[in-house]
């Protein structure tokens, strides 16, 4: 890569990067040494930083990521294709004594199983995140997304105090947790008061604000300090201001070919609609446009969209 330091870098990404290898077809597991034989394997870019920060590459937003990965195959094969997406990976740790995170995607179309093995994707801490940001800031560094909260322990503990930081320096920030593995969902409420934008989805939403009401618990949320941005499946997304408002965009059927990785093109395309002081009804609607035309590939990247795929007539309106 040549050098592009002085190059703009608007959004850094902080979270996972690994390999999605997606299966579809009789994807549910028969164990006593049953062969089953599958329609189609897809070996493609995986973990949801990585995908947030593919598609805002897509959309033409300069970012970079930040994640661990190994010094092995599956490491170069993901920061070669990141990177020729346009995102910079300069950022992206090679460790040593770990190898590359893997994800298993078994995918039934609009329902799927995941099966991840961590590797290095646990071991970023909040000293690399503040490296990362002191070399951005020359940059015109403006948002910090992080995802994937609970794969995350170690820097977890840290990001009261980092996002207290990242707010100092002028930069705005994001969460998207991302599913808890061990279903306890610990540890978000000491984050609200430093988040400009909370994206979760539905079940996550009522996870996080311990609410079986999707839109009660994201209003709760949003009055303790973020705008919360639920992404709600088919019926689409809605959003909670910190002063009480309500905004909703209607979904867009779609035989999904496989859903892995809409809602972090759903993240992307809002933040980039955001981050230009678009209206936030029409960044919701844009952001459920961006989910739903990616469910057309396999994969989380196969199918992102571009500006111009969002810019289409009659697709810019907000419903």
């Amino acid at each position: 890569m040549s050098d592009v330091g002085a190059e703009p870098c608007h959004v850094l990404v902080v979270g996972d990067l690994n390999p999605d290898l997606v299966l579809t077809g009789d994807v549910v597991p028969r164990f006593g040494q049953a062969e089953q034989l599958l329609e189609r394997a897809t070996l493609t870019i995986g973990g949801s930083g990585a995908i947030v920060a593919h598609g805002l590459a897509r959309l033409g937003r300069s970012v970079a990521l930040l994640a661990a990965v190994g010094q092995d195959t599956f490491g170069d094969v993901v920061l070669r294709d990141l990177g020729a997406a346009g995102v910079d990976v300069r950022p992206v740790l090679r460790r040593v004594d770990q190898p590359t995170g893997l994800t298993v995607v078994l995918s039934a179309g609009p329902d799927r199983s995941v099966l991840t093995h961590l590797g290095a994707i646990d071991t970023l801490t909040a000293a690399e995140v503040r490296d990362a940001v002191a070399a951005l800031l020359p940059r015109g560094l403006r948002h910090v997304h992080v995802s994937s909260l609970f794969l995350q322990p170690g820097l977890a503990a840290d990001l009261p105090a980092l996002l207290t930081e990242l707010r100092s320096q002028g930069l705005t920030t994001s969460l998207d947790t991302n599913d808890d593995p061990s279903d306890r969902w610990q540890g978000v409420d000491h984050l609200l008061a430093h988040l400009d934008v909370l994206l979760p989805n539905r079940a996550e939403v009522c996870a996080i604000g311990q609410d079986g009401d999707p839109r009660r618990a994201a209003t709760t949320l949003a009055g303790r300090g973020p705008l919360v941005v639920v992404k709600d499946g088919a019926d689409g997304a809605f959003a909670a201001t910190a002063d009480g408002e309500l905004l909703a965009a209607a979904g867009e059927p779609r035989d999904p070919v496989d859903t892995t990785g809409a809602g972090d093109t759903f993240d992307a395309a809002f933040l980039d609609a955001w981050l230009d002081d678009t209206p936030l009804a029409d960044c919701l609607h844009r952001a459920t446009l961006a989910g739903t035309l990616s469910v057309g590939a396999l994969g989380g990247t196969g199918s992102q969209p571009t500006r111009a795929d969002l810019n289409e007539p009659g697709r810019a309106h907000a419903h």
